[in-house]
């Protein structure tokens, strides 16, 4: 997915979630690579409750921007009752007298900024925090929160469920384009990314998994606390927690640290541990096309619930469904995933509508791992999804109830693969290791992308990547 990919909505999705990608669907308009507001451009909101992002304008904040998250989160399965301890360091980015925080239906308990007590209070889904003292421009603070509940996934009828749900043996934090803020209050958007230091403590006996390097487990009174940290800036849709009884594997691959988890519920030795013991293998092979893998840690959870009936790419370790693997190793999806930790994860975007950015180049990872492994050739792949494309859906712009559509995917994938017949394969490889080496760990629009792929290759592409994406009619192929 983002993620790469969403909870199906409905059974129409689920084809298409097992094609490796996130889901939804919605007629976009016919809009031009920069027609979108940039959230972050001068005069844009901050302060308030959106960071500007014109899907989803209650989503992030605006006024500052966050370098670090330290969350300490205590959790009971058998009473659902999570206990939390956030320390958030960010700067302000204008003179700030409140700003604030997205947290969805936790108590908060006490509220501090630089160590003295702050007024706050809650406006649904939002965490409003007056500091004593007006924060100037520039300056840097700590908020420190703590919390308490039950908690419970945000729901949206053309999005599902998204972020933290209970399971009969723990819990599972995960989805997208929102979710950290059902377990921790954070900023809740691609475009405010920022590192993690991640504790969590559960029942001895109990696994509790997520992002980056892990840190060690420490046992005592009948309590485990993991430890994870992900150094490299990233996006609050990609923090995950996975909590429950896992079989958890711990190596190294290429001298980093691979762990992967797979629910003691599933087979073992069965399918889905058989494809994430490949997991090195396609991160080495996607490297090939991509450049040097991004992140300090590989690794892959497979969970086994039946609401999870997709896969999403949360840094350095993406979240599986089980059902990718009920008819064997399944290694597409594990590609798709996988390519989103260059696209998606260390380039990231700053608004949802060029999201093709995201799933178009996982999708097209799908065919290049294919061709790789010995099954169809990339231009097959091509010609058959060609032939099948509805154009009057938009790769580029899809509108926010098609964010996770065929459109965005598939044609994202097409979009690629023309562009990739029109340069030659030389420059073609070259945009993309071009691209994400020089905006590793940024945020990113299809204008940038265009720029780069312009510069690299030496042509003028603008209007036929315009054409590939948002024409309401089959663009010609090159070459032929």
């Amino acid at each position: 997915m983002n993620r790469s990919r969403r909870t199906v909505i409905a059974a129409m999705l689920v084809s298409a979630l097992m094609a490796g990608g996130c889901t939804g669907d919605r007629k976009g308009a016919d809009t031009a690579p920069d027609a979108r507001p940039d959230p972050a451009a001068p005069g844009s909101r901050t302060g308030l409750d959106g960071i500007g992002d014109p899907y989803f304008p209650s989503h992030g904040n605006g006024g500052y921007d966050v370098a670090s998250y330290t969350l300490k989160v205590r959790y009971d399965p058998a009473t659902d009752q999570l206990k939390g301890a956030a320390t958030i360091t960010a700067t302000a980015t204008e003179e700030l007298s409140r700003f604030n925080l997205d947290l969805a239906g936790l108590t908060v308990s006490s509220v501090r900024v630089d160590g003295a007590r702050a007024e706050n209070e809650r406006k649904d889904n939002e965490l409003v925090v007056v500091p004593a003292t007006v924060l100037g421009k520039d300056a840097r603070f700590t908020v420190e929160v703590d919390y308490s509940g039950v908690p419970r996934p945000i729901s949206s009828p053309s999005l599902g469920d998204n972020g933290f749900s209970a399971t009969p043996d723990g819990a599972i934090a995960l989805g997208q384009p929102e979710s950290a803020s059902t377990w921790f209050p954070v900023n809740d958007h691609p475009l405010d990314k920022a590192t993690y230091d991640i504790e969590v403590t559960v029942p001895a006996g109990v696994s509790a998994l997520s992002n980056g390097v892990p840190l060690g487990v420490d046992t005592a009174d009948g309590w485990s606390t993991w430890r994870w940290a992900e150094r490299t800036p990233m996006a609050s849709y990609l923090t995950t927690l996975v909590i429950g009884d896992y079989r958890v594997v711990n190596g190294t691959h290429g001298g980093k640290p691979l762990v992967t988890a797979v629910a003691s519920s599933l087979p073992q030795g069965g399918a889905a541990e058989q494809a994430m013991a490949r997991t090195g293998e396609v991160a080495d092979f996607l490297a090939t096309k991509f450049g040097p893998y991004p992140f300090q840690a590989y690794g892959g959870i497979v969970v086994n619930d039946d609401r999870i009936r997709y896969a999403l790419e949360t840094q350095s370790r993406p979240v599986y469904g089980a059902v990718f693997f009920r008819g064997g190793p399944e290694l597409g999806v594990v590609a798709h995933e996988l390519a989103h930790q260059w696209f998606g994860d260390s380039v990231s975007l700053r608004r949802w509508s060029d999201m093709w950015l995201n799933e178009g180049f996982a999708s097209y990872a799908e065919w290049l791992w294919e061709e790789h492994a010995g099954g169809r050739p990339v231009q097959r792949n091509f010609d058959t999804e060609y032939a099948a494309t509805d154009w009057s859906r938009p790769a580029l712009d899809p509108g926010p109830t098609d964010l996770f559509g065929r459109a965005v995917y598939k044609r994202g994938a097409l979009v690629v693969h023309a562009l990739r017949l029109t340069v030659g394969d030389e420059a073609f490889f070259q945009i993309l290791k071009t691209w994400t080496a020089e905006k590793r760990d940024g945020n990113v629009t299809t204008d940038d992308f265009v720029a780069v792929a312009e510069r690299v290759s030496g042509k003028p592409l603008r209007a036929l990547l315009h054409s590939w994406l948002s024409d309401r009619q089959a663009p010609p192929v090159p070459g032929r």
